[in-house]
């Protein structure tokens, strides 16, 4: 049990990614092999460590306080982002492990687990900061800058790294990359703070945005395309890559307007607009479709993800747009204004629940266009909107039974299998 006399020792023991007295056993002899895992075939599965030549990939992170501890795996398929502190000074910075490049990138990345195979870890670019903050991309990326002392000033010390790791399917990486942020510091500085991120692509495919893992985030795009027939699901390829809506102007002249758009974002109800100036030389078959092509845009998609992390060969986890048409009865109908409505319900643990979208309805209103007398004309309001619904069942008063916890977990929990 810990105490306030034992708490430090523990905690040095303990800290580490695996829950051993010894952190040497991350030290691994590639070239014994016990007789169970000699028909093994090694893959990286999801959340499992990366191995290097001599320990793990390191995604320093803050532990008790916001000190960096180095003892943080990064594990495969698992995106982070980190911020912690670290002590520095001038007069120690070459000292320092951890603020230097070399510390990020010297070892190895094991291809698979417990193998011979390894892949270095590539810089593929170096941003440095100055004291007031301004950034500037160097050239070159092949020079390695290690911390130096120049005019009272530690230079080329590690403020952030961004780690890129390419794999296959088969669950074995291929390629690694890091980014570096490089900095400076004065005398009168103790402590710097760096930030740690790594991502993951699929060799072969573009990384596609996510909104959430796995409900929607508030204030993220919804994620929107099309089904082909006989195919999973296509992203939008509109500007956004997502769900859009007429974007309010200045002028707010329709015809000027045409082409700027806004994504729908998620839990933002939005209302947009513009006014469409009516004349007696204006037909009304060219009108009604520039009015469509103007309130749904080039390309209004078919399908909106249900969750933030839908994948696009899971066509059950995508929503289909449902299209209603309200108007009256006339020879010259013109649609005047786009709602779309958006039903999500709280979905999974109570205690952490996930926002996921059961329905999306959009609706084209239209009206009556009356032929206007020569030399005349008549304006008209053209309106977009969104309305997000939640309809999540309240619980009942008074009733106490266990909840059902239906969780969605991660699309990659299981990776790299089925």
């Amino acid at each position: 049990m810990p105490t306030p006399e034992n708490f430090d020792q523990l905690l040095e023991q303990f800290r580490s990614a695996s829950f051993s007295a010894e952190p040497d056993s991350w030290h691994m002899n590639t070239d014994a092999q016990s007789p169970s895992d000699a028909n093994e075939t090694f893959r990286y599965e999801y959340g499992v460590p990366i191995q290097t030549v001599d320990a793990f990939l390191r995604l320093p992170s803050p532990v008790v306080s916001s000190w960096c501890s180095d003892a943080n795996p990064a594990g495969f398929l698992v995106n982070q982002a980190t911020k912690c502190t670290r002590s520095v000074s001038v007069e120690k910075c070459g000292n320092i492990q951890a603020a230097s490049m070399l510390f990020y990138i010297n070892s190895s990345i094991l291809a698979v687990p417990k193998s011979s195979q390894m892949v270095n870890i590539t810089v593929r670019s170096i941003v440095v900061q100055s004291l007031n903050g301004m950034r500037t991309l160097l050239n070159g990326s092949d020079v390695l800058r290690l911390p130096m002392i120049l005019d009272e000033l530690c230079i080329n010390i590690v403020l952030g790294v961004s780690y890129h790791i390419t794999y296959t399917d088969a669950g074995e990486i291929i390629e690694a990359a890091a980014s570096f942020v490089l900095g400076a510091i004065n005398k009168e500085a103790l402590s710097i703070q760096q930030s740690f991120e790594i991502s993951f692509t699929q060799v072969n495919t573009k990384p596609v945005p996510l909104s959430g893992n796995p409900g929607y985030v508030v204030g993220l795009p919804l994620r929107a395309g099309f089904r082909p027939q006989g195919s999973g699901i296509i992203q939008n390829t509109n500007k956004y890559s997502q769900l859009t809506i007429l974007q309010s102007t200045s002028n707010q002249d329709c015809l000027a307007a045409q082409g700027a758009r806004t994504p729908v974002l998620f839990g933002y109800n939005m209302i947009s607009g513009c006014k469409l100036r009516i004349t007696a030389a204006m037909k009304c078959q060219p009108l009604t479709q520039t009015l469509l092509d103007l309130l749904k845009g080039q390309s209004f998609p078919e399908y909106v993800a249900s969750f933030g992390n839908s994948q696009a060969q899971d066509v059950l986890d995508w929503v289909p747009i449902t299209h209603l048409h309200t108007s009256e009865q006339s020879s010259c109908q013109i649609p005047v204004s786009l709602e779309i409505e958006v039903k999500w319900t709280k979905y999974g643990s109570l205690v952490n629940p996930q926002a996921r979208i059961v329905n999306v309805t959009a609706t084209i209103t239209t009206t009556t266009a009356k032929q206007l007398p020569s030399g005349r004309e008549r304006t008209i309001p053209i309106t977009s909107s969104v309305v997000f619904t939640d309809i999540s069942a309240p619980a009942e008063p008074g009733y106490k039974a266990w909840p059902t916890i239906n969780v969605k977990l991660p699309f990659d929990f299981f990776f790299p299998f089925v």
